[in-house]
C-alpha cells in the first residue's frame, strides 16, 4: 500500500483521494479510508458550522446502523438515536402496524443527518483528518488521467491537490458530475408534481413510530427527531411560498391529513423550522469516468418517502473504500472497474421502491378516481397480506450492502 501521508509544496498538495464533498458520503469515505491507511482530504464549500447544523431526514437502515458501529462512530448514534421496530401506515382514518423486526429481524434507527456528520467529522479530526472549508471555484482536472488535479480557491488564494483519484460527494448540485463529459453520461430523472412541505417542532413525541398518512387532501409523515424535537411533513404544490402558511393553518392541515378515531392526538409545539422540499428521483450512468467516481446525491437522487438518501451515499462509499483499498494494496482494478455496476443494483431498487412508497401514500392530482381507487386497494393488500407486507419490510429496512 503506498503511504498515506500528505505532501506540500506552496500551496500545491497530494493525497491518495481528493474528495469533494462534506456530507455524509465524503465524510465516511475518508474515515474508512483512514482506517485502511489510505489519504484523504476533504474540501467542502460551507463550513463546519453550516454542515453540523443543517437539519435533514436521519431514518437509518440497518445495515447502515451496523457500518458506522463496525467502524466505531456509532456509540452517540445509540445513546441519543431512536431505535424503532416498526412503521403505521394510516388510510380511511385507521393505522395499520407494519411490524418490520417480526418480518425481517431488522430495525431502523431515527439519527439526523446532521449528527451522522458530526460524529464523522469528529472522527476525522481525533484522528488529524484534512478537511478544508469555505472553499470556491472548485474544478476537477485531468479525471481521465493517471493524476487527476482538483483546483479550488480558499481564503482568496489559489490552491490545487494532485491525487490518484478525485470522489465526487458534493450532491446534486455540486461540480462532480460535470467533469464526466456529456457524451459519456447518460441522465434519467422524474420530477413530481408535488412537494412536502416540512416543520420541526419542538413538541413530545406524538407517536412512538413513524406514521404514514394517506389521505384525499394528500400525503402527511409524523416523524421524531428527539425526545423534544419532531418533524412533521405534508404533501404540498412544490412552488409554495412557507413563509406565508401561518403556524394556524399548518396545523390545521396536519390535523385535518391525520384524523382518526383511534384516540390518537397530534402534539402541536413551537414551530421552529418550515420549508418546501421539492421530490426528484434522479439518476445518472455511470457513476465513474477514468479516475473520478461519484457518490451519494452526486450520482442519484430518491423521493425521501422511501428514507434512502443517506442510505445509499454510505453504501457507494463502502463500496468504493473497498475497491479503492484493493487497488492500493495489489494494484488490482477489477473491483473499481465494477463500482458502477454494483453500486447500481442497489440504486436502482431503492428507486422502484421510494417511488413505490410515493405512489402509494400520495394524491396525484392528474389521477382519476379509479386510479385512487386502486391505490386504496394496494394500500389494503400491503396491510392484510403477511407476504406484501415483508417485502415493505424488507426495503424499508435496506437491503443488502454489496
Amino acid at each position: 500500500m503506498q503511504g498515506s501521508g500528505r505532501a506540500r509544496e506552496g500551496l500545491a498538495m497530494f493525497t491518495q483521494v481528493a474528495i469533494v464533498g462534506a456530507g455524509p458520503a465524503g465524510l465516511f469515505l475518508s474515515h474508512l479510508l483512514h482506517r485502511q491507511g489510505i489519504g484523504s482530504v476533504v474540501l467542502e464549500a460551507r463550513t463546519r458550522q453550516e454542515i453540523e447544523s443543517t437539519i435533514r431526514a436521519g431514518v437509518l437502515e440497518q445495515g447502515t446502523v451496523d457500518l458506522l458501529d463496525k467502524t466505531g462512530v456509532g456509540a452517540r448514534m445509540h445513546r441519543e438515536g431512536a431505535l424503532h421496530h416498526g412503521i403505521n401506515l394510516r388510510f380511511g382514518g385507521v393505522t395499520h402496524r407494519i411490524d418490520l423486526r417480526g418480518l425481517t429481524g431488522r430495525s431502523i434507527m431515527l439519527y439526523a443527518q446532521h449528527e451522522v456528520i458530526r460524529d464523522l467529522v469528529r472522527a476525522r479530526l481525533d484522528a488529524g483528518g484534512e478537511m478544508l472549508f469555505e472553499v470556491e471555484e472548485v474544478g476537477i482536472q485531468d479525471a481521465a488521467g493517471p493524476r487527476p488535479r482538483v483546483r479550488f480557491r480558499q481564503g482568496g488564494e489559489a490552491r490545487e491537490i494532485s491525487c490518484d483519484f478525485v470522489a465526487g460527494c458534493d450532491g446534486f448540485h455540486g461540480v462532480s458530475r460535470w467533469a464526466i463529459p456529456e457524451a459519456a453520461r447518460t441522465e434519467y430523472q422524474h420530477v413530481y408534481p408535488f412537494g412536502w412541505f416540512g416543520i420541526l417542532v419542538r413538541a413530545p413525541r406524538s407517536s412512538e413510530e413513524l406514521i404514514y398518512a394517506r389521505h384525499d387532501r394528500g400525503f402527511a409523515l409524523v416523524s421524531t427527531r428527539s425526545a423534544e424535537i419532531q418533524r412533521l411533513y405534508f404533501q404540498c404544490d412544490p412552488s409554495e411560498d412557507a413563509e406565508r402558511w401561518s403556524d394556524e393553518r399548518i396545523w390545521e392541515e396536519l390535523h385535518a391529513r391525520l384524523a382518526t378515531g383511534e384516540g390518537w392526538k397530534l402534539i402541536e409545539g413551537e414551530i421552529l423550522q418550515k420549508g418546501v422540499i421539492a421530490m426528484r428521483s434522479f439518476v445518472v450512468e455511470p457513476m465513474q469516468h477514468g479516475r473520478l467516481f461519484l457518490a451519494g446525491d452526486a450520482a442519484h437522487i430518491v423521493p425521501a418517502t422511501g428514507a434512502k438518501g443517506m442510505n445509499l451515499a454510505i453504501s457507494d462509499v463502502y463500496v468504493l473504500s473497498r475497491a479503492l483499498n484493493e487497488f492500493f494494496r495489489n494494484g488490482s482494478t477489477a473491483l473499481l472497474d465494477g463500482y458502477t455496476a454494483t453500486c447500481l443494483r442497489r440504486v436502482w431498487q431503492a428507486q422502484r421502491f421510494s417511488r413505490w412508497m410515493t405512489a402509494l401514500t400520495h394524491r396525484d392530482e392528474r389521477d382519476d378516481a379509479f386510479s385512487r381507487r386502486l391505490q386504496l386497494a394496494e394500500l389494503e393488500q400491503v396491510t392484510s397480506s403477511q407476504a406484501a407486507a415483508t417485502a415493505l419490510a424488507e426495503n424499508y429496512t435496506g437491503l443488502p450492502i454489496e
